[in-house]
């Protein structure tokens, strides 16, 4: 029987390709346990891409400054709400004229309103709320409670063999450094996701796509989103 899974690190609100890959895989295993990587272009763990009249921009999760080598399951959100209130203020000044403003609107904010002292389940805990606006089953697991060994493809093939994994969903982007021997070795089958990013209404001028999916949420509304990733399938 295949069982084909997706590896990941928990980032927040990541764009529609990222949901795409779950219509299409059994598990999702999420890669905390590796470490924390910020200020460069790789760094999305605390942080994606909304629209505003100046163009893209961060949406940006409050995080207490993390030592060199930090786990992402470490890594631990700042006090207060001050950065919640940033984010929530940067999307009502850009979106509250959107279609899909008044009905998904609260529900982001009801999930900035839980509070948690750690990055990896504030995050997790927002892809909950999305999956749940997308109507989306997806069970987790955590790497961090699975005590891989390896890096790389090393690692990757590990932790698809504790899974019980026969098939690997990946993004394009890791064409670059897969090994695809080790994981035929494994008998894992790789196979690439093939997402063609969809064009939907956006204001501010031109479409920019792979901003984060609270992007097309707000644009689309839940049932056009829906619509739009099932579309991409």
């Amino acid at each position: 029987m295949t069982m084909t899974a997706v590896i990941h690190q928990p980032d927040f609100a990541s764009y529609l390709g990222f949901f795409q890959r779950f219509l299409n895989a059994d598990l999702y295993i999420v890669l905390d346990h590796v470490q924390f990587v910020h200020g460069t272009s790789k760094s999305w763990t605390h942080r994606d891409k909304i629209k505003t009249a100046q163009g893209d921009r961060w949406l940006t999760v409050g995080i207490r400054k993390p030592s060199f080598g930090t786990l992402i399951n470490a890594v631990e959100l700042a006090p207060g709400t001050g950065w919640i209130d940033q984010n929530l203020s940067l999307l009502r000044e850009n979106y509250r004229k959107s279609a899909g403003w008044s009905e998904v609107f609260p529900r982001i904010e009801a999930l900035y309103g839980k509070r948690f002292d750690l990055l990896a389940d504030f995050n997790m805990h927002f892809l909950d709320g999305i999956l749940d606006m997308l109507e989306i089953t997806m069970p987790t697991v955590r790497s961090s409670t699975l005590s891989p060994v390896g890096h790389r493809n090393e690692l990757l093939v590990e932790l698809l063999r504790k899974v019980g994994a026969t098939r690997y969903l990946s993004g394009l982007g890791a064409r670059g450094y897969m090994q695809p021997e080790l994981f035929e070795a494994a008998g894992i089958e790789i196979e690439w996701q093939h997402f063609v990013h969809p064009v939907y209404p956006q204001p501010f001028g031109d479409f920019i796509p792979y901003l984060s999916i609270l992007d097309t949420l707000l644009n689309c509304g839940i049932a056009g989103t829906r619509d739009l990733l099932w579309s991409c399938k």
